[in-house]
């Protein structure tokens, strides 16, 4: 099964149909046939970002545990790769949720990531010099 990362963006338009990249991410996720992975700071994001009501927060969560996507736990060595991370893209910023993403795909051996941030993103690279394939299109 293929896996790709899931960045806080897309987890944001799926679930709240105002904003402008709904429909688009919406038609991607119909599309996709594999396992979306994401990090505990993208789900904090995204229910910062969506609404402070427990239905918008809620819905979130729910996206999570009824399978849309995997959460990846941290340990410390991901942690300290955050940090090194960060630094290495401060002049980008890199924030901590970029981070995450960057030291899962060195993790789980990926480079596909569900992301809104083609900037960003497309600067980025893994400890092995690979860029990411960036979805949708």
């Amino acid at each position: 099964m293929h896996n790709m990362l899931l960045d806080t963006g897309p987890l944001v338009a799926i679930l709240d149909r105002s904003e402008h990249n709904h429909i688009r991410c919406v038609e991607f996720l119909k599309s996709y046939h594999g396992r979306l992975i994401t990090t505990e700071s993208v789900l904090t994001e995204s229910i910062y970002l969506l609404n402070h009501s427990i239905y918008a927060q809620r819905a979130c969560i729910d996206f999570i545990l009824k399978g849309g996507a995997t959460l990846f736990p941290f340990s410390p060595k991901t942690l300290a790769r955050c940090i090194e991370l960060m630094e290495r893209y401060s002049d980008t910023p890199m924030d901590f949720a970029d981070a995450t993403l960057v030291a899962l795909a060195e993790e789980i051996n990926t480079n596909s990531i569900f992301t809104l941030d083609r900037r960003n993103f497309s600067i980025y690279r893994t400890h092995h010099g690979k860029s990411f394939d960036i979805f949708p299109n």
